[in-house]
């Protein structure tokens, strides 16, 4: 690992680097989970005034005081100097960064927004750009204005890959915000041979969001990085884990394949070209498994719910389920609901309750409405609620944003029946 230190102040157009937190880590390091890093960081940016807009950071890659000083340290590096065309993603924080890209005269590619309408956008300034519309070129206003797609003839050879983070470790472990966009994005550049093995990869963050990761926590489709670049310093990480080296279908779901219709192009070239490219839920071997990939510690804890007793709800009636982790507390008056919505049509209750799991806000009860593509959790208190809310704003299962919140209404212990959400 190689780390060249900057003075604050250093690298160009300024960037408010006050109350910047000291390079090392100014969280606690060693969480249990990739939630918990993500929850930790987006908390002490907004607590320690380093977060900007847009706000909040939470569920987003969080934009810093001193993103503009990171970005411009990228010119600084070599493989920035000798690349062609640079792949930037559309992050905030990385606006200095494509704005470094197209002064420098490269060729500049933007994913498209969740994938939806292909893989990339090419940023074209118009002929004899000042400085002043190259800056609004590089930004997300700039990017829809002043660009053309790139199908997959494209041709596209990406030199330098440029990605947002929520948190990264010295050694070259990131994490995303938690949707698997970056990851995918670069797993459909090697698929259609637009990135190379050896291609780097930079990612820039505020100091404090370099953290020890533990690496156990990190799946095979996980993007590592090359360099980091913060407002005080560049890493080079030397990292030697793999890089996706294609798409894992096994991984990638049909409901996932339905959004983003490149993705089914590159699974008909691949089928042709005799890979197998079987989805997730097709997946003969994973047909009675957890398809969200959870650890088998959590599957068995998943799957330990009670049956349900002759008697209960009939088929297509909701399924209430006590938590046996929790049981349901005698001494409550008042539960408090949390509403999720845009629950995917293949999601399982345990799948569910895994991710509840993990993130530490297990419920007293789930009233499970799968065919509806919704649940409602069970809180014993309004302070447990909100923290459920909090930590599930932003999950994605099954390739679904979840929508979250509080149910219009709640309902006392004793009640029966589950109240509508309006």
């Amino acid at each position: 690992m190689a780390v060249t230190s900057r003075r604050a102040g250093e690298g160009g157009d300024g960037g408010d680097v006050t109350a910047m937190a000291a390079p090392g880590r100014a969280l606690p390091s060693g969480p249990s989970s990739k939630w918990d890093i993500r929850e930790k960081v987006w908390e002490h940016l907004e607590a320690s005034g380093l977060a900007e807009f847009p706000r909040p950071v939470r569920g987003r890659i969080p934009n810093f005081k001193g993103s503009l000083q990171a970005c411009c340290s990228l010119r600084e590096l070599d493989a920035f100097s000798r690349a062609r065309e640079v792949k930037v993603d559309p992050d905030k924080p990385l606006e200095g960064a494509r704005l470094a890209a197209l002064q420098a005269r490269k060729t500049l590619l933007v994913p498209t927004p969740r994938l939806r309408t292909g893989l990339f956008n090419r940023i074209v300034p118009p002929p004899g750009a000042t400085k002043e519309i190259l800056r609004r070129c590089a930004t997300s206003q700039g990017v829809k204005d002043y660009s053309v797609p790139v199908g997959l003839d494209g041709k596209a050879q990406v030199d330098l890959v440029v990605v947002g983070s929520v948190a990264v470790s010295e050694k070259g472990w990131r994490i995303g915000k938690g949707e698997g966009y970056a990851d995918m994005e670069y797993a459909m550049m090697v698929s259609m041979g637009a990135v190379q093995e050896d291609t780097p990869v930079v990612t820039i963050v505020h100091d404090c969001q370099v953290l020890d990761i533990a690496e156990e926590i990190l799946d095979d489709h996980d993007l590592t990085v090359d360099y980091i670049l913060t407002p005080t310093r560049t890493i080079q990480t030397n990292c030697k884990r793999p890089k996706p080296q294609g798409i894992m279908w096994h991984k990638v779901s049909s409901e996932m394949l339905g959004k983003i219709p490149i993705l089914k192009t590159l699974q008909s070239r691949e089928k042709q070209a005799g890979k197998d490219v079987t989805l997730q839920d097709e997946h003969p071997a994973l047909a009675n498994t957890n398809r969200a990939a959870i650890s088998t510690k959590k599957l068995m804890a998943a799957n330990t719910q009670p049956q349900a007793a002759p008697g209960s709800a009939p088929v297509g009636q909701p399924r209430v389920e006590s938590d046996p982790v929790k049981p349901r507390s005698e001494g409550s008056d008042t539960i408090s609901t949390v509403y999720v919505g845009n629950l995917p049509g293949r999601l399982r209750v345990s799948e569910l309750k895994s991710a509840l799991r993990e993130l530490q806000v297990v419920p007293v009860q789930v009233n499970w409405q799968g065919a509806q593509h919704r649940a409602f959790l069970d809180y014993r208190d309004q302070g447990a609620a909100d923290r459920a809310v909090s930590s599930l704003q932003g999950l994605s299962l099954g390739g679904s944003a979840l929508r979250v919140e509080l149910a219009k209404s709640q309902r006392n212990k004793g009640q029966g029946e589950i109240q509508s959400h309006r």
